[in-house]
């Protein structure tokens, strides 16, 4: 995974520091640089199934967004952005929502997108891990057949995840950022989550608070869209009856992106 990023950015293979320092992505001079000496990426949004909010994020935050979406990159492709029927080859597919196994028009597109398009990101929660498309037991009036909505990893190899119930504007603009300037450090953690897809709030407590990583921040609960995380005694707590299982609880949390697993490795412990 590591070497397909670095192929698609044009950079040389070279050894990861045993302890690499995390730069600041997304800073004014490096925006500047790679607008000056890159040429701009082709970008493809794909809807599959999904609320849409997280295109919602990606077009209607104009002070955050505006110019990533104007001067750094090229939208070649988007069912709402772009009047365009046919796939083109792209650098980079945003792809929204899950992927309804009953559905042979999603299923055909998203493997014609994963041949098309460089890098694959999981964006948004319901196509990164289910998200609340995992509690569909099809009948809907629509399309009652409908009824198997599985995250895009299980169809298709995906290259980065991006959880959130949606993504938040800033996380949007530094990913691109990141992929653009090549910063491995700060897309590792998304490239560590391509295979997670059975998130749940229960990993706060399985992965971080009996790790005794918690620093009872409270950024969990700010973050859960559907206020399933209460905070008691400085640790979070889960209301199994709200969780939507989006995993954003997990993700925004601090110390998630520095697991016990990293840890150890980076410090050779």
């Amino acid at each position: 995974m590591l070497a397909r990023i670095k192929e698609f950015l044009g950079m040389e293979t070279k050894p990861e520091a045993k302890n690499p320092e995390i730069k600041e992505v997304a800073s004014e001079e490096e925006v500047e640089k790679v607008a000056e000496e890159k040429p701009k990426p082709k970008i493809g949004y794909i809807h599959l199934s999904g609320c849409t909010g997280d295109v919602i994020s990606l077009t209607e935050n104009y002070d955050i967004l505006a110019p990533l979406l104007t001067e750094m990159v090229d939208i070649v492709y988007g069912q709402t952005l772009v009047d365009r029927w046919d796939i083109p080859e792209m650098d980079i597919a945003l792809i929204e929502g899950s992927v309804c196994l009953q559905d042979e028009h999603s299923l055909k597109e998203l493997k014609e997108v994963r041949e098309k398009a460089g890098l694959v990101v999981a964006f948004g929660s319901c196509a990164s891990t289910g998200c609340f498309t995992r509690y569909s037991r099809g009948g809907q009036q629509a399309q009652p057949s409908h009824e198997s909505f599985v995250p895009i990893a299980d169809v298709v190899k995906v290259d980065l995840s991006m959880p959130g119930c949606p993504p938040s504007p800033e996380i949007i603009a530094k990913t691109v950022v990141a992929v653009l300037n090549g910063d491995m450090d700060y897309l590792q953690p998304m490239m560590d989550l391509v295979g997670y897809t059975e998130a749940c709030g229960c990993d706060l407590q399985l992965k971080v608070v009996n790790q005794a990583l918690c620093i009872g921040c409270g950024t969990c609960a700010m973050s859960c869209p559907t206020r399933a995380v209460g905070m008691t005694d400085g640790r979070p707590e889960v209301n199994g009856d709200r969780c939507v299982k989006c995993g954003i609880c997990y993700i925004q949390c601090p110390r998630s992106w520095w697991p016990m697993e990293r840890i150890k490795k980076d410090t050779g412990l």
